[in-house]
């Protein structure tokens, strides 16, 4: 341990004591180690004066032990205001500035450099989904009722394989953060090959079962609709292993910091999108079909560019790999867990839509048109979720490691969360209680859309904090409590939707369980992420290890 003084003597221990103070979540600034009394040295202990022109000589160099020349350097650059420490196979270096406020601005700019782009990249998919509401919308409440559980077995189905994602992401930026390019290629190839495995299968389980499963899906009420759903679910399935491809690409592009070519990939392809939905449903008058074709189209122009983005940051994204054994169980370790969190969160979604089915056509209709708005403004905080999954593993686990920054990062997430969320709530809330006649003229539809605007607001101005609580944990591989936690709340919440809408209180059953969910998953991240047993908040940062490529947590998961 190196600890500079203002006399310029450097003092070395041969055996240091890891000095690691607690720093918490509102107060990031680290207190000063109490200076060491005089005359207390360790046994064997060599005190070396540190002149000018000694630190110029790189013979004196060579006098220090190797793990403390680093922080000797940095002790020289830098005269008050950094401390560094390090214990073999687990220590990490905490950075004090001058000014937390001026490190909480550049975490933000920086974070903003990059969400800026990527919140482009979430945005784009659900606004496609809108474009096909609004342009079917106008022709028709049949096929606008139609498009809730067309969009449900498309749409809502295809998260289920957010795992893959998520996964991607997190495999990509912690062999990034290692600055291991044939890790990360071959963490590619083997995810490229899952997606089109699963998606070739998904393609296969349309064709043959789509009818089926609007039909469970629907219930007897609503057989007159399901023509016309399967016509807009068959279109829509012929892109489901492009789907999953522009998935893995983009989760790896954004894994390596690069949210700029997923960007024109998704731009060009709502663009496309939006043109077909015109050409096709206003011009043409194709309808329902018109719209699926549309959104089709794009996905697979989205998918190649993906992987052509892929190709010019130097790696081959048609290489595909089938994964060993071995490799497959890491995949599996850290995806399973992820399918639950992702089925619950999924399938509670889908439970809504089912309950809003049971209450009729108009009803169905006014949730379609709620729910997509409110998707379209809940990815605007998906950024948030993925900057801390792509840059949180380079100060846990990376050449580098920085706890200070860690929690740095942390505090402006939510920071920004909290702003946006506000903002979202307020804007999202007034489109459908201001301008409904965007999505139908339907007065009917419109009074069933009012209804539930109080939880609509709710619901939605919380998710960007609760989207920067799950990126953290998902970067902590955190993996068993978030799908324990998530599972839970499912459970929790079907079982209190079954109860209240039984008791024929409509809609707005569905929008204030939707509330409750949201909130949940905000209390228990925060409740888990200020835990002092928590890796953020411990001094003992060893218990996070990275070795051969994956995390090994000592810390209970869930």
């Amino acid at each position: 341990m190196m600890i500079h003084l203002r006399t310029h003597f450097l003092i070395q221990f041969q055996n240091p004591r890891l000095i690691s103070p607690i720093s918490t979540f509102f107060n990031l600034k680290t207190p000063p180690a109490p200076p060491p009394p005089p005359h207390s040295f360790a046994p064997n202990t060599t005190t070396t004066l540190s002149i000018p022109s000694l630190r110029s000589s790189s013979g004196q160099r060579r006098r220090f032990v190797h793990c403390c020349a680093a922080a000797a350097a940095a002790a020289d650059a830098d005269d008050d205001g950094r401390r560094n420490s390090d214990e073999e196979g687990g220590g990490y270096t905490e950075t004090v500035s001058d000014s937390d406020s001026e490190g909480l601005w550049g975490e933000i700019k920086e974070i903003v450099m990059f969400s800026g782009p990527a919140t482009g990249i979430w945005v784009c998919a659900p606004l496609m989904r809108v474009i096909d509401t609004a342009v079917i919308g106008h022709g028709s409440s049949l096929e606008l009722a139609a498009l809730g559980p067309g969009t449900v077995l498309c749409d809502n189905l295809s998260n289920v394989f957010l795992f893959l994602s998520i996964a991607t992401s997190n495999m990509v930026a912690t062999a990034y953060a290692k600055r291991d390019k044939n890790e990360v290629q071959h963490h590619i190839s083997i995810l490229l090959f899952v997606g089109l495995t699963c998606g070739s299968v998904m393609l296969l389980f349309t064709r043959l079962f789509g009818s089926w499963a609007l039909t469970a899906f629907t219930g007897a009420k609503n057989l007159h609709i399901i023509p016309v759903a399967n016509t807009y679910v068959q279109i829509r399935g012929l892109a489901w292993p492009a789907v999953l491809v522009v998935w893995v690409a983009q989760s790896a592009s954004l894994g390596m910091k690069d949210s700029w070519g997923p960007l024109k990939a998704l731009a060009v392809a709502t663009v496309l999108n939006a043109i077909g939905d015109i050409l096709l449903c206003r011009v043409l008058g194709y309808g329902i079909a018109g719209a699926a074709w549309a959104t089709m189209v794009s996905q697979v122009v989205a998918g190649y560019m993906m992987l052509q983005n892929l190709k010019k940051k130097g790696y081959n994204a048609f290489a595909i790999s089938i994964p060993s054994p071995k490799e497959f169980l890491d995949v599996l370790g850290l995806a399973a867990p992820m399918f639950v969190t992702v089925m619950a969160k999924v399938s509670f979604y889908i439970l809504l839509v089912y309950f809003a089915a049971s209450m009729g056509t108009y009803t169905m209709a006014a949730h379609q048109v709620m729910i997509q708005t409110f998707l379209t403004c809940t990815v605007w905080g998906e950024p948030l979720s993925q900057t801390a999954q792509s840059f949180m593993p380079e100060f846990l686990y990376g050449v580098k490691r920085d706890l200070h920054k860690a929690k740095m990062l942390l505090k402006s997430l939510v920071t920004m969360g909290v702003v946006l969320g506000l903002g979202l709530g307020i804007i999202g809330t007034s489109i459908p209680w201001l301008f409904p006649n965007i999505f139908t003229t339907d007065p009917r539809v419109i009074k069933e859309m009012h209804k539930v605007l109080i939880p609509y607001f709710f619901a939605l101005a919380v998710t960007p904090t609760t989207h920067s609580f799950q990126g953290t944990l998902l970067a902590l591989r955190e993996v068993n409590f978030l799908g324990l936690s998530m599972s839970s709340f499912f459970i929790l919440g079907a079982i209190l939707l079954m109860y209240f809408s039984s008791q024929g209180f409509g809609l707005p059953v569905c929008w204030y369980g939707l509330c409750g969910f949201q909130w949940a998953r905000f209390f228990l991240g925060l409740q888990r992420l200020l835990s002092p047993d928590g890796i953020l908040f411990s001094e003992d940062f060893s218990r996070y290890k990275l070795q051969s490529g994956k995390t090994e947590s000592c810390l209970a998961q869930g």
